[in-house]
């Protein structure tokens, strides 16, 4: 047994794996990490660029595809496919083995969809039909016109990883969306579900820069810590959602919780502990997505511990101490929403740049 499997048995967090690529795939790395606890798998557009730049694992796959007359996004999206549907094939014993409640693997639509509901639906929608696996999540962002698209996702019984989630307000609009999604779905809900991905990391970076422009010794104090404080104040809104009168009529009708999922919990800035992500929002009905240097660094030295909700009370003071301090958290929400875009656009772009170079070279 391993840490990673301790903290599935012991706290009810599953640990995923944020990273992907055909040569994990092809030599049994990825189902070696499957062995050691990794319970789900999450990729995006820039996870794709750094697999299919300055390798030759998908060049075979792609001649052929050109070859046969596919165009580049075409030819990427085939690519992308295999990928995810071999690792469907490895994550499924453990979708088997926990009914339904893991096993999944994401991919996530394309980003330049972000602005365009009906787009977006559209794309989801083919995307979801064309692999055609219950353990796959189909990754919608959680931008405004992003929501709707989510809604109709969930009242047709697919299920969807709603990603970058940056405020809690913005949390709130992602369970209203899922939850009158299932409301709107017919029949059985066993089989539809999700995970709402709240971002950690990124929000420290931007809280941090601000309060280190404000510079008062008060805001320095407060760096580090509002990341963590938003999850764990987020966990406490889910465990509101997901219960009363509104909840039980749709868990009876087999209705899963949307798990919050707990992703760039990576540390950027190194004078952070590298598990400080990890070790700060342990709970039950939770996912932890980590890159595989962040599982390495939890499963070495991490802590196995109830954490998300060990006080929430303090958890709120954070929050109100680091607006007090001259912070906008609804700013530095909507700005990380703006760059997660733009960054997943970026990468799409350049690798669809890439692969266009190789054909070339061919």
């Amino acid at each position: 047994m391993t840490r990673l499997h301790d903290l599935h048995a012991e706290q009810g967090q599953s640990p995923w794996l944020d990273n992907l690529r055909r040569g994990w795939i092809t030599s049994g790395e990825l189902r070696g990490w499957v062995d050691r606890g990794v319970r789900g798998i999450t990729s995006n557009p820039s996870i794709f660029q750094k697999a299919m730049t300055g390798t030759d694992a998908y060049d075979d796959q792609l001649r052929g595809l050109v070859d046969d007359g596919s165009s580049i996004v075409e030819s990427y999206w085939a690519l992308v496919v295999r990928d995810i549907l071999d690792a469907l094939d490895i994550l499924r014993p453990v979708y088997d083995e926990s009914d339904g409640v893991d096993g999944y693997v994401s991919v996530e639509v394309d980003p330049t969809l972000a602005p365009d509901t009906e787009g977006t639906i559209a794309a989801a929608r083919a995307l979801d039909e064309r692999i055609n696996r219950p353990n796959l999540y189909v990754k919608i962002p959680a931008t405004t016109e992003g929501i709707p698209a989510i809604r109709q996702m969930i009242s047709e019984g697919r299920s969807v990883n709603v990603t970058l989630i940056f405020s809690l307000d913005r949390y709130a609009d992602v369970m209203e969306a899922y939850v009158s999604g299932l409301e709107g779905c017919r029949g059985d809900l066993s089989s539809v579900s999700s995970v709402a991905s709240f971002f950690i990391s990124r929000t420290d970076n931007e809280v941090d820069r601000r309060l280190d422009a404000i510079g008062t010794d008060d805001a320095l104090g407060l760096r580090g810590r509002a990341a963590v404080a938003q999850g764990q104040v987020a966990y406490e809104m889910f465990q509101k959602v997901f219960s009363g009168q509104r909840w039980e009529a749709l868990a009876a009708r087999g209705a899963r919780v949307q798990r919050p999922l707990w992703a760039s919990t990576s540390t950027k800035n190194p004078t952070y502990p590298d598990t400080l992500y990890v070790d700060t929002l342990i709970g039950p009905d939770t996912v932890n997505t980590l890159p595989d240097a962040t599982l390495e660094a939890f499963e070495d030295h991490g802590t196995v511990a109830r954490t998300v909700d060990a006080d929430p009370t303090a958890a709120h003071g954070v929050l109100r101490a680091v607006e007090t301090a001259g912070v906008d958290l609804d700013d530095v929400a909507r700005v990380l929403e703006d760059e997660g875009v733009s960054a997943f656009v970026k990468s799409f772009d350049e690798l669809l740049g890439s692969l266009g170079e190789k054909v070339d070279s061919f």
